[in-house]
């Protein structure tokens, strides 16, 4: 499996915004309907929270793709 450290510069952001920041989509909506669609996981568990707070040592990954987004602070 291959990861990828993402940083972020605060403690923590929310589900939707780490989306956009990682460049895994392109709009809000469009991380809207990914998390409602249950396509992304938080820690290897679907996560259907738009506002759920990622920390450092979190992993994010969309369903069936590779790679897995890891969490960091600068």
């Amino acid at each position: 499996m291959v990861e990828i450290e993402v940083k972020i510069k605060t403690d923590k952001i929310q589900l939707d915004q780490f989306l956009k920041w990682a460049n895994l989509v392109s709009s809000g909506g469009e991380a809207k309907a990914l998390i409602q669609g249950e396509k992304v996981l938080v820690n290897g568990k679907i996560e259907q929270r738009r506002a759920r707070k990622i920390m450092k040592g979190d992993r994010v990954e969309l369903e069936g793709q590779n790679p897995v987004y890891k969490v960091n602070s600068e």
